[in-house]
């Protein structure tokens, strides 16, 4: 039988749902946390169904893996043949390569600075990464406008007005630095598995790495000949790879979201592998699958819907109607799609429809809607991976700017792609913290284990000046 959709304090103190960490052996503390998830899963009919819709985007995940590595390796082969025939001159394999490969190591480099970067001085990181996007954004502008081409200086005018919202936003913000700092030093605080995390991370970057580099000799291999069908390939390996970073980033999230939910709720260490073989990879790959689409489209339209009613305020009748529908646009997407779901999946196994709507419901029975509105922690993940990306565009544009002028646009971009989706995997760390702090002390505000200080003040503080 399903539990309610929330444990309340009593339930998070009673030994059916999280055992007393003082009379838990490893093992027992393991078993435990297996029944707690047992009994979150769908039973009858409904629970089939569920069950059998997770299989279907899990087959489709790795068939679709399995497909693009084939077309890749046919589009790879085919290129160099012709290449090797100089049947098509105007390709040149080594001068778009080389400037491409170099961005993709220069992207995982960068990834694996993010973390260390925010979480060893919160304070100083995210005033670093608030003001490094902007900056790098700018550079990457500059770049696409100096190349030229009409492609590239449209895309310089987007990159420059991005640069200067970015700023705008970075400004505004400013009063929230010190509460997110302090919250990001209390959720990654060093614990027995920041090994693990370290690890796990590395094993990711690894493999969007190799991804990334079988999705570029692909691209490469369609640019070769060039014809309307290769632009099709090309189209579709972009797709799969965003597609496969995402459900990387959210296989990380909800792995250590499931980890430190434990350690903040009964201070349960378990163990990185046996959660993610026994748990992520066992029951909820298929909802990961399957929220690596809803979500990140869900988060578009809410936060482009956000933005209009931010914008239009209450100005005219017309602006204000706008913004009401687009205030009720936002409120009601967060509820079928967001990035709290994830917790809930892997330690609940819920469909993330069904654990975003549950986790978001919790928050406002807390009385923490406005705060995690007002939350940074994905702005930080965000300007994360705008400054890794544009970090990446640079090195590969002036790269193929300086060796083929022709190829700078198009690499600019391929190596913006890479970089920003690298440095959101290595970031899911970061918002997997957060989700387990906030959501541990949304099931039991008066836990001895949490600054009962911190969040209400700033909950007092958003109320009483907005946020």
């Amino acid at each position: 039988m399903a539990i309610n959709r929330d444990l309340n304090a009593s339930q998070v103190s009673h030994p059916q749902y999280l055992p007393d960490p003082r009379q838990a052996t490893s093992t027992s503390r393991n078993n435990k946390a297996q029944e707690v998830s047992n009994t979150d899963m769908t039973s009858g009919d409904e629970g089939s169904s569920i069950i059998f819709l997770r299989k279907i985007f899990v087959f489709l995940f790795y068939l679709h893996l399995f497909l693009v590595t084939v077309l890749t390796i046919f589009l790879t082969v085919r290129g160099m043949i012709s290449a090797a025939n100089n049947k098509h001159r105007s390709f040149r394999p080594r001068e778009w390569y080389s400037p491409i490969l170099a961005s993709t190591a220069c992207g995982g480099i960068v990834a694996l600075a993010w973390p260390a970067i925010v979480f060893r001085s919160p304070s100083r990181g995210i005033m670093a990464v608030l003001w490094l996007s902007p900056l790098l954004s700018l550079g990457v502008a500059i770049l696409l406008i100096y190349i030229g081409t009409t492609g590239s200086s449209v895309a310089g005018a987007l990159a420059l007005i991005s640069a200067f919202v970015q700023s705008l936003y970075s400004c505004w913000v400013n009063p929230r630095i010190e509460y997110a700092a302090r919250v990001i030093s209390i959720s990654t605080s060093s614990s027995r598995a920041s090994f693990n995390y370290s690890c796990m991370v590395l094993l990711s970057i690894a493999i969007s790495t190799l991804y990334s580099s079988v999705a570029i000799a692909g691209i490469g291999g369609a640019r070769a000949t060039a014809t309307r069908l290769d632009f099709v390939f090309i189209v579709a390996i972009i797709l799969s790879f965003i597609w496969t970073l995402q459900v990387i980033k959210n296989t990380l999230q909800v792995t250590v979201s499931h980890i430190k939910y434990y350690e903040f709720a009964a201070a349960i260490q378990l163990d990185a592998k046996e959660v993610f073989l026994n748990y992520t990879a066992k029951n909820s790959m298929g909802t990961i699958c399957f929220a690596s689409i809803l979500v990140p489209i869900l988060t578009v339209i809410r936060g482009t819907a956000r933005a209009v009613s931010q914008v239009s305020g209450d100005v005219d009748e017309f602006l204000f109607s706008c913004s009401s529908c687009s205030s009720g646009i936002a409120s009601c997407l967060v509820a079928y799609g967001n990035r709290w779901g994830f917790l809930r999946v892997g330690v609940h196994n819920k469909g993330i429809v069904q654990a975003s709507s549950e986790t978001w419901e919790m928050f406002r029975r807390a009385g923490m809607e406005q705060l995690i509105n007002s939350d940074l922690t994905a702005s930080i993940c965000f300007f994360c991976g705008i400054a890794g990306g544009a970090a990446c565009s640079l090195l590969g544009g002036s790269w193929a700017f300086a060796m083929h002028k022709t190829y700078a646009t198009e690499i600019s971009l391929y190596a913006f792609l890479i970089g920003y989706l690298m440095s959101r995997v290595t970031m899911a760390l970061l918002q997997a913290c957060i989700s387990a702090y906030y959501i541990a002390y949304a099931e039991n505000p008066q836990s001895q284990r949490f600054d009962n200080t911190i969040i209400p003040a700033y909950i007092q503080r958003l109320q009483r000046y907005g946020a």
